[in-house]
Formats: structure tokens, C-alpha cells, sequence
């Protein structure tokens, strides 16, 4: 079965957001862990706030994380259904 007969069946895109939201959960924490260890661990809020979300740094943050996972849960998903 080729990629766009899968990607036609519901199963495809329940297979996929099964595999797409864990590692967006992931992947965020991951991210928030290595860009601001010590604030979060310090419980400064404000420090995490500034160094990921404000100034428009939100769209980046989110933005790279949505397109990633959505790509990784595709591929995985694609590679995987018979």
C-alpha cells in the first residue's frame, strides 16, 4: 500500500497522533530541561518564561516542535502500517 492510500484511512491518523503527542511531550520537556535547567530547578518561572516564550520566542519554541513531531509521527506511522 502506497503512502497516499494510508494516509486516506482514519487508522493512519490515529496511529499517528498515538505516536505524535508522546513526542511532542518529550521533546518539549527535553527543551525546557536543556535551555533553563538551573531556572527550572530553582523554581524561577519568570527566568523560564523570559529564555523560551517571550518576544515572540513562543513561535519558535512551539512552531519547530509541532513540525517536528508531526513529521516524526508521518514517518514512524507510514513506516509501520501494512
Amino acid at each position: 500500500m502506497n503512502f497516499l492510500q494510508k494516509i486516506k484511512q482514519p487508522q493512519f491518523w490515529n496511529n499517528l497522533v498515538r505516536v505524535a503527542v508522546p513526542f511532542f511531550i518529550i521533546v518539549t520537556l527535553f527543551s525546557l530541561f536543556f535551555n533553563s535547567w538551573e531556572a527550572i530547578f530553582s523554581a524561577n518561572w519568570a527566568a523560564v518564561s523570559e529564555a523560551n516564550f517571550e518576544n515572540g520566542k513562543w513561535i519558535q519554541f512551539w512552531g519547530t516542535k509541532v513540525v517536528v513531531c508531526f513529521v516524526y509521527g508521518m514517518y514512524v506511522t507510514n513506516k509501520n502500517m501494512k
